[in-house]
């Protein structure tokens, strides 16, 4: 017959799987577990996985999913914070109807009332007003746009603290939701770029920015030409390009583009 099994305690071999054996008694029963379990059969083990899953996927889902970060709250330290917040995020979106288009048409003329009587907007001229941008415009398209130097896209700053501090002449519509804010503050490059939505239609979009621009001193002209838009500049190099579209989702979304004099910081002003 072949040799039983042995196994080493102690730095001597024994046999297992014996009944009866007067070394049994020496040995504390926490050791006798391991060698029960070697002389039982083995059993078949389930697959773990499996049964996680099947008990509860969404949560077995969650578990086994691949780790992934935010770096946007990956850099934001909170610590010893009683209420953390979000400090540079866009608002959500909300829907757009021919209600809300209706009250921020209203918000909008009351807002430009207060100044006086509001000039008409003029009819699109005739010929392209430049480049259509949107989000998938570049850096560079956007420069080009302002009649900046394009080495100034290398200093662009994305923040949305930058949508705060427009001057009047560039200020957002009233019920306006800005989704995406840049801009730089370097000698020749002072510039705002902002993104933002509103219920508003385009035309009513470029009515107040055209009335914005002209009391501000600029010279505006409107282009429907490759989408509706208006750019308007005076001599001192101050540039205002708004380019308005309607997006899926009912809203209006605009880029505002806007570039201060060289010799003039972007300065925040009143919208009164």
């Amino acid at each position: 017959m072949p040799d039983k099994p042995k196994l080493t305690l102690l730095g001597q071999p024994w046999p297992m799987c014996r009944r009866r054996s007067s070394w049994l008694n020496l040995i504390p029963a926490a050791l006798l577990l391991p060698l029960a379990a070697a002389c039982a059969e083995p059993k078949a083990q389930p697959d773990v996985q499996a049964a996680v899953f099947a008990v509860d996927p969404v949560i077995a889902r969650a578990l086994h999913d691949p780790l992934m970060s935010d770096p946007d709250l990956a850099s934001r330290n909170e610590a010893n914070a009683a209420i953390g917040f979000i400090d540079s995020a866009a608002l959500p979106v909300f829907p757009a109807d021919d209600s809300a288009a209706a009250d921020a048409r209203a918000a909008a003329r009351l807002e430009l009332l207060e100044q006086g009587t509001i000039p008409d907007l003029p009819q699109p001229s005739p010929v392209p007003g430049g480049e259509r941008l949107g989000p998938e415009a570049s850096p560079a398209a956007l420069m080009a746009a302002l009649g900046a130097p394009e080495d100034c896209a290398a200093g662009l700053d994305e923040n949305f603290a930058l949508a705060a501090t427009l001057p009047q002449v560039a200020a957002i519509m009233p019920r306006g939701m800005v989704v995406q804010a840049g801009g730089a503050d370097t000698a020749g490059c002072r510039i705002r770029i902002i993104r933002y939505q509103t219920p508003a239609l385009p035309e009513d979009v470029l009515q107040y920015h055209y009335a914005r621009a002209v009391r501000g001193g600029l010279s505006a002209a409107r282009f429907d030409q490759p989408e509706d838009s208006l750019i308007a500049r005076n001599s001192a190099g101050e540039t205002l390009v708004v380019h308005a579209r309607t997006l899926a989702n009912g809203m209006s979304g605009v880029d505002l583009l806007y570039r201060a004099p060289a010799d003039r910081l972007v300065r925040v002003a009143s919208r009164r």
